[in-house]
This record gives structure tokens, sequence and C-alpha cells, in this order.
């Protein structure tokens, strides 16, 4: 029997508030990532740096924020009142300490705990803060939470404000990269959410009047029946529309600035006063389904003392407003049944077009339910034993650490599900087998998600039928072979995920996944290679004739190499719909009837590859 290991005072370790979160990253930040991803680490640190400058701006000081993002190095500078310069290391440097334990100072605020700004200076491998206060500045540079200049106190004629600069710690974030389009859209948020505001990106005014009105009017992406119905009060911000020829409910929601993207109390509580109110003013008790169908919608509140199920701020766990309440149901339930009541009685014309959006859901609803209950009965079925999936044992919805890690793969064909399969990490790493090309869904009613068993046991492994706060995976990757066929498959899915399902588009949560091309080896070393330049550099490296392999599908490739394309450095291309881009109008042009213009589109981009690698073997 082998011998227990010496458990002793030496085996009790304490650490300090550094190496604590840089052990525990995954506490503070949720997952770290590269920056493919909306939710990666390093935009949490660029939000936690922001949420303190905004909350400044929401108190009364300062009217603008100056974010510039270069080289990897990020700068933020806002002109409210300074950190007080006697305590900014404590700011920067010990956990749980802040302003905002004061509930009268910061009453509304997005940071609580006295930890974000710490955070982001344990995983920086370069931190320096400056507060400008009174005619005076102080200024401490950090290197991985370890202090290496705190210079003295000293006059400036600089204006008031807080000024954080850092550089993520590549140790800590391999290969990281800031992606135009996630600072953008959070940057874009926080204007929303706070009218007035002037954020000043790398040479970019972002500003906005309407507050959340200007949110639904940008993100919104098709024809919607009736203009947008925008309300708001003291603690809460309504915008909403429904959709002509859409599925599903798509939701923007906030708290305290914070964007809750899995939701949490206060959608749940609006989501159910929507439906309470509208049965209440037609006098009618509508399906619920019938009446959030196509509905698209954005809700902000700000919460006293808000409690969060996470340090990342993603979904709202309170229950009331405040230690004096209401409950937040309550709030939100009451705040609709006036203004959305009163907004539907003002303005007739809105309320006939929203009744036969209802009744015309309704209409469908009834064709559709007894193919429904065909596939909910097929469904129920695959969930006990689906051939199509390989589920992981943690879940998104459910209350596992690393729930942010679980990722669904796509694939086409036995062979390349089979090596995912053989190689995964069973406990976030599920794999879904594709039979074929999918359906082109273009231009179909939801109808057919139902009556195509490949894109109901899809939609059933997703659990997203009812509202993608139910998402079990945080990744969806698209998993096709890099040639012709595997593209065509992934833009049928891409179709399908957008016609009926684009706020999991929306929300970040799906993915290409990028495999080698190439690789290049000799006796003592093998370099895998992603593009045709990464193959030159790597037959350049590796002297004289190496051997060289072309990957033509991903079933080509061994189990025993893949573990290492899904492993820690698995390369994803999140598919990012830019908020200009119009869905309806891109689908049409690339999968709607062929065209013209397609045809010639196609013709002046044709190019022939020449078969390099067979050349540089001869």
């Amino acid at each position: 029997m082998a011998k227990d290991p010496k458990y002793n005072e030496d085996s009790i370790k304490s650490l300090d508030w550094k190496d604590h979160i840089r052990f525990r990253p995954g506490m503070y930040i949720g997952k770290l990532g590269d920056g493919s991803s909306q939710d990666d680490g390093i935009y949490i640190l660029l939000k936690e740096s922001m949420d303190n400058a905004v909350d400044e701006f929401a108190m009364g000081f300062g009217k603008k924020i100056d974010v510039v993002i270069k080289n990897k190095m990020v700068t933020v500078r806002d002109y409210g009142r300074g950190i007080p310069l006697g305590k900014v290391m404590d700011c920067v440097a010990r956990i749980n300490t802040g302003a905002k334990y004061d509930s009268e100072a910061f009453k509304k605020s997005v940071g609580l705990n006295g930890v974000g700004t710490k955070a982001v200076n344990a995983l920086s491998s370069y931190f320096k803060v400056q507060s400008v206060r009174d005619g005076k500045i102080k200024v401490i540079e950090f290197e991985r939470g370890e202090v290496e200049k705190d210079a003295k106190v000293i006059s400036s004629d600089d204006n008031d404000g807080t000024t954080v600069q850092f550089t993520p710690d590549e140790k800590m974030f391999p290969n990281f990269k800031f992606l135009n389009e996630h600072v953008e859209r959070m940057l874009w948020n926080y204007a929303y959410l706070n009218p007035g505001l002037v954020i000043n990106y790398n040479g970019q005014k972002i500003v906005s009047e309407n507050g959340l009105k200007d949110l639904l009017t940008t993100e919104i992406n098709g024809k919607i029946i009736y203009p947008i119905i925008h309300l708001k009060n003291h603690d809460i911000e309504v915008a909403m529309a429904h959709y002509d020829n859409k599925y599903g409910e798509e939701y923007y929601s906030f708290v305290n600035g914070a964007h809750t993207t899995q939701g949490g109390t206060h959608l749940i509580a609006f989501r159910e006063a929507v439906v309470k109110t509208i049965r209440e003013f037609y006098k009618k008790e509508f399906d619920v389904v019938d009446i959030r169908n196509a509905i698209v919608a954005a809700v902000s509140v700000k919460i006293q003392e808000p409690v969060f199920e996470s340090q990342t701020k993603t979904k709202l766990g309170s229950q009331d407003m405040g230690p004096k309440g209401p409950s937040v149901k309550t709030f939100v339930s009451d705040f609709l049944k006036k203004e959305l009541d009163d907004y539907l009685h003002k303005n007739p014309e809105t309320a006939e077009l929203l009744l036969t959006k209802i009744t015309t859901s309704e209409k469908e609803r009834k064709e559709m339910s007894g193919i429904q209950k065909i596939a909910k009965e097929r469904a129920r079925k695959a969930a006990l034993h689906n051939r199509k999936l390989r589920d992981c044992r943690s879940h998104l919805n459910g209350d596992d650490e690393k729930r942010l890690d679980t990722t669904l793969f796509i694939c086409e064909g036995d062979s390349a599900s089979g090596s995912i399969t053989k190689v995964r990490d069973v406990n976030v790493q599920a794999v879904f087998n594709l039979k074929g090309k999918p359906l082109n869904s273009f231009g179909l009613t939801k109808k057919i998600v139902y009556e195509n068993e490949e894109f109901n046991l899809l939609q059933n492994a997703l659990n997203i039928e009812e509202s993608l706060e139910n998402l079990r995976y945080n990744q969806v990757v698209l998993a096709t072979d890099a040639d012709v066929d595997g593209m065509h498959i992934r833009l049928m899915l891409i179709t399908f995920f957008l016609q009926f399902f684009p706020d999991l588009v929306k929300n970040g949560h799906l993915y290409i996944l990028q495999t080698p091309l190439f690789r290049v080896r000799n006796k003592k070393e093998t370099i895998y290679c992603y593009s045709d330049k990464e193959r030159q550099n790597a037959v350049s490296k590796l002297g004289p004739k190496p051997e060289i392999t072309r990957f033509k599908g991903l079933g080509e490739i061994s189990p025993d190499e893949f573990k290492h394309f899904i492993g820690k450095d698995m390369r994803l291309e999140p598919v990012i719909i830019d908020s200009k881009t119009k869905i309806e109008q891109l689908l049409s042009y690339y999968m709607g009837k062929n065209t013209q213009e397609r045809q010639e589109f196609i013709i002046d981009n044709l190019r022939v590859e020449k078969n390099l690698v067979n050349e540089e073997i001869q």
C-alpha cells in the first residue's frame, strides 16, 4: 500500500493578494483566452478599468474618458475626482479596498468588491496608475503586481482624474490580441447606458444621445413591425420592438452599466412583466411564446449593492433593488404595467400592429403543433441517447467553475468526430456529428427546425429552443475541413444560426476551428502551419528537404496530433457580425437565389492555386 503524502505545517501555504489572483484567475476574470471571444480575460481587464471611470461620470464628475489601445498596451484616462493620493497604493494593490463599500459615495456603481483594478494589476506584465487631484499627482508602476516605481507626490497642472495603463501578461494570456470589434462593442454599450458620456477611442468619438433606443437601432437587423418603444424612469430603462419575419427572442441586459450577457433576475422579471402587461392590455390570455416570439429588447436597471453570480458580473443574482426593497420582480413589473400600458393606449397603431404579430405567431404555432410534438418526442428520446452527441460533464447553464470553458464541436463525418472524441477533455468538450451537408435554411420557416432531424437534434443539444439563457456550451465551434465542401458546410451552419438563433452569434458564442494546413518536420522537430507563409517559414527553419504533409481533411489528422489543436493552444476564429451588417441582405446575397450579381462576383474572384507542396518535395 502506498504511503499517504506528508501533511504537516509545510503543507499549509498562504498566498498574498497578487499570487492568489494569478493562481486562481478564473475567480476574478472568468476564462483567460487569447482575445478571440468577447468574454476572454483581456476584455474583462479593460472592463474593470472602464467601470471605475464610468462610475465617476455616473456620480457627476468628468464628461469624457480617453481610451487608447496600441501595441497591446491599454490606457484608460478619466476626468473625475482622481483617487485620493494617499490611497492610490491601497486601491490598486490591496485586496478588498475601495470607496464603493460606502453606498452613499457610490450608490449604484458597477464595481463593489474592491477587486477589479487589483486583478488588472496582478495579471499585467506592466501596470501604471496615475492620479491627479487638486493640483497634485501620484504615480505608481508595477510589474506583475510587484512595485517597480513609487513616485512621490508632486505638483501638476494636469486636469483631475485617474489614468490606468496596462499590458496583459503574456504568461497568463499567450498570443493574445485585442479585436477591435469586441472593444468597440463594449465601449458603445458604455455610451448607450450613459447618454452624454464621450468616449474617445483611438481617435474615434463614441457618444449616444438616446440611450437604449440608440443601442436597439444599431443592433436591430431586419424589418420591425412598429417603431421602437422607449421607456425610461428612475433606475430603469427599456427599449423594445418585434421583428416582422424572425424567430426567437433577442435581449441586451445591463445592471449598473455592466453588460449581463447571461441575464439574471432583472431579465427574468422583464420577460415575465412583458407577458403580464400585454395580456392585461388586450384582456386575452395569449400564450407566452406568441407574445415574446421575435421580440428584440434592451433593459437596464440600477440596483443598490447588486449581487452578481461571479466577479465578471455577467449574471445578476440580486432579488431586491436595494437593502430596503422592493424586489426586482415587483419593481420591473410595476414599471412596465404603467409605462408600457400607457404607451400602448397612447399609440393605438403600435398596439394594433403588435396584436397582429401575436395572432400571426399563434396561428403559425398551432399549425406547427403536430410537427413540434413529434420533434419534441424525438428530442426527448435523443436526450436519453443522442447518437449524434458526445456530451461533456460540465455545462454553461450549470454552476461548475469550468462552465465558461464548455465547448461543443460540430463536426462533419465519423472520422473527424472520432479523432476529436478520442482526445477531447470530457469535462468541458462535447462533440456533435453531422451527416453530410446540412440543408440551406435561408428563407425557410422555423417549421424546418422541427422537421429536419439533424437541426432539431442540434437545437436540442444546445438547449436553445426556449431561450439563449439555457445554452449548454459557451463556445459552439464549427470543426469542418478546410476545403470547398468544408467551407460550404460552415456557410450552411452559420446560415442556420443567423436565421433562427441570431443572438447566439451576436453574443459571441459561435467560432470556427482553425486546424493546420501543413505539417513540416525533420527528425528533430515538427512544426504545424496554419498558412502558406507559416509553411515557408518552417521550411526555412528546418533546413534542406524537410518532410511536408498537406492535411486535406480533419479525418487525416491522427488523434495523437489532434489533441494539440483542441487543447490550450486551440485557435478559434470568432464569427462576428458587425452592427452595420444587415443579416437579411447578407444571407440573401450569399445563400439566396443564384443571381447574375453573385455569378459575376465568383468569376471575378476565382484564383488558381499551384501545388507548391509537391513542387518543393520534388
